[in-house]
């Protein structure tokens, strides 16, 4: 006798969620996830500190605790990072006020991509990203400066008018994401990782599902968004996903 519909679905789903879940665990288990900590604390800082040279990396700030290094995917693409050891989003490093704000100091760093560009890349184009525990390869904290997928630079224009200083769920690329305004000033004044385990309450104890990223609004504000982890929509958290690093925005 045949299954009845919904039971073979939701069986299809639980085989696809073992066999996904199976498949990322091999990938890391072969992975070296700390290749981008050993670069900034066997090559970058060192060099920094010895000899001037903050190569591989393009800056090394030992008084404001963060180093940005060229990702190898794209041609714009940064990564900021600290100098200290923090694993992600889940550290609870990030939950002192003392912590450098990272995010903030990302968003300074945005000069690199028209810098490597050799033309203005304006801030329409720009975003930041952090991935949550599940959605990284890394085990380092590095949050991406890259381009913003055009695709979501036109949700972002069409949502502007709907947007404001508290937490709204939208749809961006297909998933549910949680957007709040903010200004230049509050992106500065506060961590970002502290307003949103202070602002949404199933973050406060599970900072590690989330993702976290950033872009300007048509109307110049910023657009602070975070991704839950969804296992049932193979959605692992990956902010990433708004970002386009192949910069197609600019052409």
């Amino acid at each position: 006798m045949p299954l009845p519909a919904r039971i073979l679905k939701i069986v299809t789903v639980v085989i696809a969620f073992l066999l996904i879940a199976l498949a990322f665990a091999a990938w890391h288990f072969h992975h070296n996830g700390n290749a981008l900590w050993q670069i900034i604390s066997q090559q970058c800082v060192p060099g920094q500190q010895q000899n001037n040279d903050p190569s591989p990396c393009q800056r090394v700030n030992i008084a404001e605790g963060y180093v940005t290094l060229k990702d190898r995917n794209g041609p714009l693409q940064y990564l900021l990072m600290p100098v200290a050891r923090i694993s992600g989003i889940e550290s609870p490093a990030l939950r002192d006020p003392a912590t450098a704000n990272f995010f903030a100091l990302a968003w300074q760093q945005r000069y690199l991509l028209t810098m490597r560009h050799g033309a203005v890349v304006p801030d329409s184009a720009i975003s930041l990203a952090i991935n949550s525990e599940y959605g990284r390869t890394q085990n380092q904290l590095h949050i991406h400066l890259s381009c913003l997928s055009p695709a979501v630079r036109q949700q972002l224009d069409r949502l502007t008018p709907q947007l404001n200083s508290h937490w709204q769920p939208k749809t961006l690329h297909q998933h549910r994401w949680l957007i709040r305004t903010l200004t230049s000033a509050e992106l500065t004044q506060q961590s970002s990782f502290i307003r949103l385990m202070q602002e949404v309450p199933q973050a406060q104890q599970e900072m590690g599902k989330y993702g976290l990223a950033l872009a300007t609004l048509s109307d110049g504000r910023l657009a602070l968004m975070a991704i839950e982890r969804d296992w049932l929509r193979m959605n692992r958290a990956s902010a990433e996903e708004l970002q386009d690093h192949r910069c197609t925005i600019l052409h």
